[in-house]
């Protein structure tokens, strides 16, 4: 998945289509790597996405909603005083580098015209935004800062200088004739993919890989004729946006033939990145949020299954309590035998069919009174023993149930909903609970179900975690609306609201259920459904625990592709 040069190419000319002449109307930072502008252009709306992530750096319009923090971080309030109301006249990539410039005309604080640039540098985990005030060159404020001790070549602090990044020595492949290209290339060093990357700017493996399958091996004529219809689409900005399936997932702008499978075709650049990169950037954050909670539930695992060796081993010895209680009962039966002093005594065994004798042994300590007693304390000893460890194993189960069910709920979290898995553990008694000064700390937040509908209009409400499952099943849901969960699998609750829904809706939920759950990746999920009136929760249950009867059972694949089509904006 390379956002390399040429992709960046592909969006920046998109964004000027679009985007040019634009009016910053908003700006946010959702997370620590992310900044969504709000941009008003020829009537329109359209929401800009940045991300500096390690993994996923890129930039492109999006339609997804983000969630904001109650407190702007520093640098989008340096943003918001620089940039708010701000005019973007031009955006430019820096030759065929992932360095891309979007220049603004702003007024500063005391009315007069300011040019300024927001430059981003997509390199992976090096990747940065700096805001330059234009006239002076100066970095008035960066999304990283950097100092001449992390890096000799530049610094990147408010005041400084920008400069740009240590250029490579490459060829810019919009600027050069194709038989420039195998004149740089070695045809008898092999790897040729390599050989271009390390030749043609913008160029990544992905793409030079592509190059060489497609001219095939040590042709030269071949390559000049494929890298100069590549090079006439990038000029003529003639683009192919699409994903591609095939176990992974990947996406070029160019086509692809190396790749097979499953192919999405978009009409749009930015469309096929929001579609190919927000689940992945959002399971990231969630993944990056929910780390304590991981490492803690994981733990809190790991005990249990401790304490279920010891138990079991215990259980085991538990066993052979009722030899003590035969031994105690012969051994009262013959006390005429035992004479005070004795280490055993020989008695004959009632229980025995063939009535053989067998040695019971004693403590010459005791009186042969005393040595009975002893026997039947061990006795119930053990008979108690057993009971409250089958207790105990029992109560080890349903915590690692527990504790398995978070663990899928945080699989298919959104940001939102850790922060209510994170409350349950708390009131749980998990976690500590956070001491806090607000007047409304005791005044609990509604849950908020994710919602989804059926091809015929039907709603359809997805309870994520534990909070949620409770909320749409005991205060949502009516008596009469269908209720389905996967059957003896960790999963979401999920609601039709309707009494009587088609067919296709009950297939769709029982997807929806699939989907949401341990087996999201299994086929023929098995998915149970009935009515909510015959879903009870015990006393004293976990959160999320059921019980239910009168169901039936469906069997379902579930297709992250249909799931989404049936989601509901909240």
């Amino acid at each position: 998945m390379p956002f390399d040069g040429i992709v960046t190419r592909a969006v920046t000319e998109e964004l000027k289509r679009e985007l040019l002449p634009g009016k910053i109307a908003k700006i946010h930072q959702p997370t620590e790597s992310e900044l969504v502008f709000t941009v008003r252009s020829r009537g329109k709306k359209h929401t800009l996405l940045f991300s500096i992530h390690p993994t996923y750096a890129r930039f492109h319009l999006t339609d997804d909603v983000y969630q904001n923090p109650k407190e702007p971080p520093m640098f989008c309030m340096v943003l918001r005083k620089h940039l708010s109301g701000a005019i973007i006249e031009e955006i430019e990539q820096y030759g065929m580098e992932r360095i891309v410039t979007f220049s603004v005309r702003t007024r500063n604080e005391i009315g007069d015209i300011s040019y300024k640039s927001l430059v981003m540098e997509l390199m992976g985990k090096h990747s940065n935004i700096m805001l330059v005030d234009n006239d002076k060159r100066q970095i008035v404020d960066s999304f990283k800062h950097i100092s001449i001790a992390q890096n000799r070549h530049r610094t990147i602090l408010p005041g400084h200088e920008y400069k740009l990044p240590p250029m490579q020595d490459k060829l810019n492949p919009l600027q050069m004739d194709s038989g420039l290209l195998t004149q740089k290339l070695d045809f008898n060093a092999g790897r040729l993919d390599k050989q271009i990357v390390g030749t043609l700017v913008g160029f990544s493996p992905f793409i030079a890989k592509e190059l060489t399958i497609q001219a095939g091996l040590g042709d030269v004529g071949k390559y000049e004729a494929k890298f100069k219809e590549l090079q006439g689409k990038l000029i003529n900005h003639e683009y192919d946006p699409a994903i591609y399936r095939n176990g992974k997932e990947d996406f070029h702008v160019l086509p692809i033939s190396s790749l097979h499978g499953e192919r999405e075709d978009f009409s749009r650049v930015n469309s096929m990145l929001d579609a190919f990169f927000s689940g992945k950037a959002e399971r990231d954050r969630v993944k990056q949020q929910a780390k304590d909670l991981y490492r803690f539930i994981k733990n809190e695992k790991d005990k249990n299954h401790r304490k279920l060796k010891k138990h079991k081993q215990t259980l085991k010895k538990a066993e052979g309590a009722d030899r003590y209680q035969k031994l105690g009962e012969l051994l009262t039966a013959h006390l005429h035998l035992v004479k005070n002093g004795d280490s055993s005594v020989n008695v004959v065994d009632y229980y025995d069919p063939e009535k053989k004798e067998m040695t019971i042994e004693l403590n010459p300590n005791k009186t042969p009174s005393e040595n009975a007693q002893a026997y039947y304390k061990s006795y119930q000893k053990l008979k108690n023993s057993k009971q409250a460890v089958e207790k105990e194993i029992q109560k080890a189960n349903q915590e690692l149930e527990y504790l398995d069910q978070l663990l899928q709920q945080i699989d298919v979290a959104s940001t939102e909903d850790i922060d209510e898995i994170r409350e349950e553990l708390r009131e749980e008694g998990y976690l500590k609970r956070q001491r806090t000064r607000s007047k409304n700390k005791n005044k609990p937040k509604k849950p908020v179900p994710e919602k989804y509908q059926a091809t015929d209009g039907t709603p359809i409400l997805v309870g994520k975690n534990n909070k949620q499952n409770e909320y749409v099943t005991t205060k949502v849901a009516h008596r009469d609306d269908i209720w389905l969960h996967t059957k003896d699998i960790p999963g979401s609750h999920v609601i039709i609201r309707s009494d009587d829904p088609s067919e296709e809706t009950l297939l769709e939920a029982a997807e929806i259920a699939a989907y949401f759950s341990k087996s999201q990746a299994s086929s023929s999920v098995p998915v149970d459904y009935t009515r909510v009136r015959h879903v009870k929760k015990p006393n004293g249950a976990k959160p999320g625990f059921v019980t239910y009867d009168n169901q039936k059972t469906l069997y379902v694949t579930p297709q992250e592709k249909t799931i989404q089509s049936l989601k509901e904006d909240n």
